[in-house]
């Protein structure tokens, strides 16, 4: 384990309060703490109400929350502790009730079949990695291929076409003045054809942590591969870790993701994580007409219907969603928790996540127009 840095001073109220607003059950993600600091640098600040602006700016609190958002503020920055709203007081100790009977369950930790121990408690860790070369050649032909082999969509814009195309009338207007009228042919258009979104939603909790390394080295060759590609992970709280697989040298780009995850190994708050992805935009952007391919064994410890809620709304905005579970390499395995019982309308695909094989195999039959058009079938019977 690695030494977790220290913060700044002047930031450790800042991001205490996310932290504050994380033990609220406010859908709060890594990267939306460091654009509250940034936003905070950005405005000075000059008064208490610029650091409440940016606050509610970049964590966005849902409509219904905002009152109680707002109390946490004061409580947190100014030391109140009595408020205007005993509504929004009565709710934030209902809230803590149910925080403390789910802490009380999450003690009693379980085996699962195929799983090892999945918890809730969150638990702030760093990892180190070896430097292996374990299917570092299968990874290497799994990158050269995936340019061509994921699922692609009609773009706006537009490129030349020889034939089969739609009328260039301004393309054409300018070849007639520069031949003086002369056009052999109308200059032809068509729609460009893109990668559609890749987006890698990676489980790092207790229960994953004989994977993660495997689904590290996957989402990097991703990473490398294919034209758009987003990659985040998911334990008691949710990161983004795009950038830090840029560099190519697996080793060097796993170095930089270890020191920007913090919750290594630790809880499971699937439905919060995921939750706190559909609730930002610009995260929530990534997933419209994206394949999603979530990692994880599904073994959430907070509240099934905050996980169902959200993969529900990530269903409706992606072209695919699946999920690979390493459970689902017993030829007997069945979805027996609630919540996988709650998602399993909704998925494409329940598929094993066990080994890198399977994962690449998958991957790269994304593009296959026949599973497309199964799939498609299968979400327009769901959605009646």
């Amino acid at each position: 384990m690695m030494a977790a840095p220290c913060l700044p001073r002047a930031a450790a109220p800042l991001v205490a309060f996310a932290e504050l607003l994380r033990q609220s059950e406010f859908p709060i993600s890594s990267e939306q703490v460091t654009d509250f600091l940034k936003a905070v640098a950005l405005l000075g600040p000059r008064s208490m109400d610029h650091l409440f602006d940016a606050a509610r700016a970049t964590f966005g609190p849902s409509p219904d929350r905002r009152q109680e958002f707002a109390l946490l503020f004061r409580r947190h920055f100014y030391g109140e502790v009595d408020g205007p709203d005993d509504g929004v007081k009565g709710g934030m100790a209902r809230r803590g009730d149910a925080d403390d009977a789910v802490a009380r369950r999450a003690r009693d930790v379980r085996r699962e079949k195929g799983g090892t121990l999945s918890s809730a408690d969150e638990v702030l860790a760093a990892r180190d990695w070896d430097d292996d070369d374990e299917g570092r050649g299968a990874l290497s032909r799994f990158r050269r291929l995936l340019g061509r082999s994921l699922p692609v969509r009609a773009s706006f814009r537009t490129v030349p076409a020889r034939a089969r195309g739609q009328l260039d009338l301004r393309r054409s207007l300018r070849t007639l003045v520069r031949t003086d009228g002369d056009i052999p042919r109308p200059r032809l258009k068509r729609r460009k054809r893109v990668q559609r979104n890749l987006l890698l939603l990676i489980d790092i909790s207790g229960s994953m942590k004989l994977y993660t390394a495997d689904y590290l080295k996957v989402a990097h060759a991703i990473v490398q591969g294919a034209d758009r590609a987003e990659v985040f992970t998911l334990g008691t709280r949710l990161t983004r870790i795009t950038a830090a697989l840029r560099p190519a040298s697996p080793i060097q780009a796993l170095e930089r993701v270890s020191h920007c995850v913090a919750d290594w190994d630790g809880g499971t708050r699937i439905g919060s994580s995921l939750g706190a992805l559909v609730a930002t935009p610009r995260f929530a952007a990534f997933a419209r007409g994206a394949a999603i391919l979530i990692l994880s064994d599904g073994l959430e410890r907070g509240s099934h219907e905050e996980m169902e809620r959200a993969i529900r709304q990530l269903a409706r905005r992606a072209f695919r969603l699946t999920l690979a579970t390493p459970l689902a390499a017993d030829p007997q395995f069945q979805p027996e928790t609630a919540a996988l019982r709650g998602i399993l309308p909704v998925l494409d695909d329940l598929i094993d996540g066990s080994s890198i094989s399977s994962l690449t195999r998958f991957i790269l039959a994304l593009g296959a127009p026949g599973a497309v058009a199964r799939n498609k079938g299968k979400r327009e019977q769901c959605d009646r």
